[in-house]
This record gives structure tokens, C-alpha cells and sequence, in this order.
């Protein structure tokens, strides 16, 4: 078994001298390092590069630069998503945001993570679990999101919470750790009237 099959299957594996991923990390890097050197007013040239970075990208969906991501092709984004500066992925396993999807500045999603064990730690084992995102969330500023971890739709996610466990549908939730604070409901949309802001 390649040490990528690992990786995709959730299984201890050595990411820092596997040529395989070294090569594909590298690409990624550069797609990454030239998008973020882009101007800002070259939005077509942006584009073409993050669809050929990510897995999967919806019809419409803006990142802003600096980004940052390991692999890209583990990632995929649903229409109308949108990315704030400094957002980094580390997309060693599946990476997957649902529609209408708004990430604030500073906000990071880490499928990969090492052994509590220092031996296997320090023979350079990594691990690797998938981390997906609802329909219709918004997740504050600077929010570190672990491995594994699942969040429902309709979530709004307060800054600076570390998401270490799964999130239900239709909540705030906030901290570190990360909890639900309260429900979503009818009462927060009439909270700016019928007509919006």
C-alpha cells in the first residue's frame, strides 16, 4: 500500500519523504504561492488557478489571498462560497464545505494531525481524517477547525473557537472547545426586519 493510499484511508502514514506527495504538496505550493502574488484586479487568472488547484468548485466563489493548502484536490466547494484572507487547509484527507459557505479572516481546517505517542511521532507519522461543512454556515474569525471533525448547516461558528467535535444543524456555537450556545430560529432573521438590513 502507497503511503497516499494510507493517508486517504485514515491510516498512520509518512508524508516527509514519500516522493509521491512531496511532489504533489510542491505543486500545490506553487499554485498557491503564484495565486497569492496575483493583483488583485487579475480575478480571471485567480480563478482558472484555483480550479485547477481544488477537487471541486461550485459555479461561483471567491478566496482572497493569502491561501494556503496542501494538496488542493482533497478540497471541494459548493456554489457561492467565499474564503477570507489568511484561510489554510491542510487537505490530507477529504476537505468538503457545502453552498453558501462564508469563512471569516484567518480561519484554518487541519485533516492532519500526529500521534499523542512521541516514538511514532518522531519517526515523522502523520494522520489524516476528513473535516466537512454544512449548507449555509458562516465561521467567524481566526476559528481552528481539528481532523475529523463535522459541522452541520445552517451553523454559525463564533471567532476564535476551536472545533474539536462535531456540530449539529441549526446552532451557534462557540469556544474552546467548541459547543452549541444556543438555537438558530425565526427570531434571529426578524432581528433585522422583513426586509433585511
Amino acid at each position: 500500500m502507497t503511503e497516499k493510499e494510507k493517508m486517504l484511508r485514515r491510516m498512520l502514514y509518512d508524508a516527509n519523504y514519500d516522493e509521491e506527495l512531496l511532489a504533489e504538496r510542491m505543486r500545490a505550493k506553487d499554485l498557491c504561492y503564484t495565486f497569492n502574488q496575483l493583483r488583485p484586479s487579475e480575478a480571471a487568472e485567480k480563478e482558472r488557478i484555483l480550479r485547477s488547484l481544488l477537487g471541486k468548485t461550485g459555479a461561483s466563489f471567491s478566496i482572497l489571498p493569502p491561501f494556503w493548502c496542501d494538496y488542493g484536490y482533497n478540497i471541494e466547494i459548493g456554489d457561492h462560497f467565499f474564503a477570507n484572507h489568511n484561510c489554510v487547509i491542510l487537505d490530507a484527507n477529504k476537505v468538503v464545505f457545502g453552498d453558501n459557505v462564508f469563512i471569516a479572516p484567518n480561519c484554518g481546517f487541519y485533516t492532519a494531525g500526529h500521534p499523542i505517542d512521541a516514538g511514532l511521532r518522531n519517526q515523522g507519522l502523520e494522520y489524516a481524517y476528513p473535516i466537512t461543512v454544512g449548507h449555509d454556515v458562516w465561521i467567524g474569525a481566526g476559528v481552528q477547525v481539528m481532523p475529523g471533525v463535522t459541522i452541520g448547516s445552517n451553523v454559525v461558528i463564533g471567532g476564535g473557537s476551536v472545533v474539536v467535535h462535531d456540530i449539529p444543524d441549526n446552532v451557534v456555537a462557540v469556544g474552546n472547545p467548541c459547543r452549541p450556545v444556543r438555537p438558530i430560529t425565526a427570531a434571529d432573521a426578524a432581528l433585522y426586519g422583513a426586509g433585511g438590513i
